[in-house]
Parts: structure tokens; sequence; C-alpha cells
């Protein structure tokens, strides 16, 4: 075990995934990429974009915060890098926000590409007029508190999910998925794979060839809802 003197609550110095791997996954829906993650990775629900035309993708700095308190998430916009997704552990707290118009002006100023409550946000219509992506858990008039310590850039929990710093965010209308840095590359492959296979079977479902899924009538037979031979 480290030593207690060794703990930083603001770590500075993480591994990020490339430009390269984040231009690509822009590329790729939330939901595509949470079927090639083994269906798992998508935050809870309560996690949704203020405007369901936002769109984000970049590389986690994550945040917890206590309760209604939001220095820290004023010192982690203070750090951030360009291409960075602001992922805030908020504990789903929804009496008060923990960000608003000024702090998505921030953040657009320093080329964050977004940001991820587990908490409520407050300034919906500037911030979607702003055209600034953020995820929240509903919104609040109240504002927070400056005063509570907490912690950056160390593993977090967000909206259900894991999220440590450096893993891949991927946000639009369905919600936010999280790819974990090191599986990026992989999870991009099989991603581009599954994209065309879901373009042919759009393309065979639109012209008629295709009326229903190949594995329906054995999934059906193996569930015991169809006797054998029996036919829809």
């Amino acid at each position: 075990m480290k030593d207690s003197q060794d703990f930083r609550a603001i770590v500075t110095d993480i591994a990020r995934v490339s430009p390269d791997l984040v231009a690509r996954a822009s590329q790729f829906a939330s939901s595509l990429l949470a079927d090639v993650n083994g269906r798992r990775g998508g935050m809870h629900g309560r996690v949704a974009p203020l405007d369901p035309r936002s769109r984000l993708c970049g590389t986690a700095l994550t945040v917890e915060v206590r309760p209604g308190d939001n220095l820290m998430i004023h010192a982690a916009i203070a750090m951030a890098r360009p291409g960075d997704v602001i992922v805030v552990d908020g504990k789903a707290d929804q009496t008060c926000a923990l960000m608003g118009a000024i702090m998505a002006n921030q953040c657009r100023a320093k080329g964050v590409a977004g940001v991820v409550l587990d908490a409520a946000a407050r300034d919906r219509d500037e911030i979607g007029e702003l055209g600034f992506p953020m995820y929240a858990v509903g919104t609040n008039a109240n504002g927070p508190t400056k005063l509570v310590p907490g912690l950056i850039n160390h593993p977090v929990q967000c909206g259900g999910v894991t999220v440590r710093p450096g893993d891949l965010i991927v946000g639009d209308a369905d919600g936010v998925v999280v790819i974990e840095r090191e599986k990026v590359a992989t999870i991009l492959e099989l991603a581009a794979d599954k994209l065309e296979a879901e373009r042919k079977r759009i393309a065979n479902i639109q012209s008629g060839a295709e009326t229903s899924p190949a594995w329906l009538a054995s999934a059906l037979s193996a569930s015991g809802v169809l006797a054998p031979g029996q036919v829809l």
C-alpha cells in the first residue's frame, strides 16, 4: 500500500487516447460502440444531453465531488486540455446545478470537447445556443457551493459506469458510452465491421430481400416458443 503522503488529490499526468483514434471514434454512434464493447459501457439513461442534437467525443478528465459542490470542477476546467471531456461523479444529485452557462463558456474557450455530469446543470437554453455538448441528470435553478475538496483524474463512477482518466467518451442523442483507453483501437476496428454489416442489412430490408432476422426462428425454438418444425 502506498504511503498516504504519496496520494495526490489532483493528478495532472495522465495518458490520453490519441487524437487520431478520437477522430475515428467520432464517426460512430454510441450505440454501435456499446454493442461491439460487449453491450456494456453505456451510462444510465439518467445522464442525458441538455440538447438532443449534442454530440461529443474525447478523452476523460475525471472529477469526483461532494454532492452540491463544484470546487473541483473549476479546478478541472483550469487544467483541461483541448479535446478533454470533463466527467463528473456528482452522486446523481439533483438538488442544485453543478454547472451552467458561465462554466460552459469557460470550457469552450479551453477547447473542452464536452461535459458529462452525473448531477444537475442549469442554463439549458443558453448552453444549447452556445452549442456546447453537456450531459446531465436534469436541471435545477439552484447554484452550488465551492467549498469542499474532491478528486481529479482518479477512477470515478458516472452513470453507473467506471470511468478512468484517459478513457474514451462518446455521447450523442442516445446517451454516453465509455471505452477503456487500452481497448479503443480494437473496438474501432470492430465498429467499422459492424457498421458495414448493418448498412448491408438495412439495404436488404429496404429491398425486401430480408423480411425478418435470420436468427429469429432458431432463437424462438431454443426458447421453447416454437415447437420443433413449427414456423411463423
